[in-house]
């Protein structure tokens, strides 16, 4: 069956909710990819409308699309599980630093989302005379903010290039640069005002340990404000790329690393010492020309795949074999491909005496039908 056509087959099979895929489950669950709801799971977000019909009128199995851990159950590993290859990755950061121009040239994401970091600064209305930042890349978060919002801000990047790619610019405020890794957090205890992140933080091995880190570091009533990717990011460039690889090669290997959950978030914050923890998701759709060109941008910006487990190559027919499903299953009508980034926003504060704590049942002055 030609590329074209099968990608068009699923489609249909999905938007007509069609008594097959009932029957393929059936009669053919363990060989048919189709069939299987871990599968399925990769390929439409949970919370869309045709994954969620898929699993009231097809599958039966509830428990077989829970495919990240809670925190209870991480809490009984004694050692992190390494995901990453953080030597490779650090190999992208510096190699996509290297190359000036092109890395420039898709500062676009981490810069708009280092805006709505700063936007979060502002609405907490106090000035910090120092801000650290962690995994701060090639400076986005420093173009976005001025004397309002800090006097001065430490920079800490795991990549010595990307950290002094634009060395020569001068920012609104006092600029300090620290090569540091992210998971291991080399400041001292109770010393910081306020940490923040800017899509760094889902490239960590250990990140409760890394939150851990950051909680010691903090003063009382300190603030960390972070961005992660989430767990929906990419996912139409994840299907593509494993019905292509099964269509083709009879079998699937991981070529989009997996993101945080952002329903773990709350709790890892809270886990890790911290208290009023607030978390809120959004979503950042990005067109490209073609799928080749959505791969090149997150190469240029050190986001490859960094997997322990990755494959190391892909077949030329296999990756023009993902751009025709992609375009079929997802495409726009004026030809172009979205990219889907789910950006995950996580605050939460070191514990003090002077924060606000909640009442005690029964203790309320205000009714709820007075407020509404």
């Amino acid at each position: 069956m030609s590329t074209t056509l099968y990608a068009a087959n699923l489609k249909r099979s999905f938007a007509t909710n069609s008594p097959i895929l009932k029957r393929l489950y059936s009669l053919n669950q363990n060989s048919n990819l189709l069939a299987n709801p871990h599968f399925i799971s990769t390929i439409l977000p949970p919370k869309h409308k045709l994954f969620q019909n898929l699993y009231k009128n097809v599958y039966s199995h509830k428990n077989s699309f829970s495919t990240t851990k809670s925190i209870k159950e991480k809490d009984s590993v004694h050692a992190p599980y390494e995901v990453f290859n953080r030597s490779h990755k650090l190999m992208q950061r510096d190699r996509a630093a290297e190359n000036v121009e092109a890395s420039r040239q898709v500062d676009y994401l981490k810069d708009e989302i280092a805006s709505r970091i700063a936007d979060r600064i502002l609405d907490i209305k106090r000035n910090f005379s120092t801000i650290v930042e962690i995994g701060a890349g090639c400076g986005h978060f420093a173009k976005n903010i001025d004397e309002f919002i800090t006097d001065k801000l430490i920079m800490c990047e795991y990549s010595e290039k990307m950290l002094n790619r634009d060395k020569e610019t001068t920012y609104k405020v006092q600029v300090e640069r620290r090569v540091m890794d992210e998971e291991i957090i080399s400041l001292k205890e109770n010393s910081c005002e306020a940490i923040i992140s800017n899509l760094s933080l889902h490239w960590v091995n250990d990140l409760p340990g890394t939150m851990i880190q950051i909680q010691k570091a903090l003063v009382p009533d300190g603030v960390l404000i972070a961005s992660l990717f989430g767990g929906d990011t990419l996912f139409e460039l994840r299907a593509a790329l494993q019905l292509a690889e099964q269509e083709r090669l009879g079998g699937i290997s991981p070529h989009v690393s997996p993101m945080v959950d952002s329903r773990d978030m709350g709790g890892l914050l809270s886990r890790a010492g911290l208290a009023i923890p607030t978390v809120d998701v959004d979503t950042v759709v990005v067109n490209y020309p073609s799928m080749f060109h959505l791969m090149a941008d997150l190469n240029a910006m050190g986001e490859g795949n960094a997997i322990i487990t990755r494959s190391k190559t892909i077949k030329r027919d296999v990756l023009y074999a993902a751009d025709a499903i992609y375009r079929e299953l997802y495409g726009n009508k004026d030809g172009s491909i979205p990219a889907t980034f789910q950006i995950v926003y996580i605050i939460g504060w070191k514990p003090d005496p002077s924060q606000p704590k909640p009442l005690s049942p029964g203790q309320g002055k205000v009714s709820m039908k007075t407020v509404l």
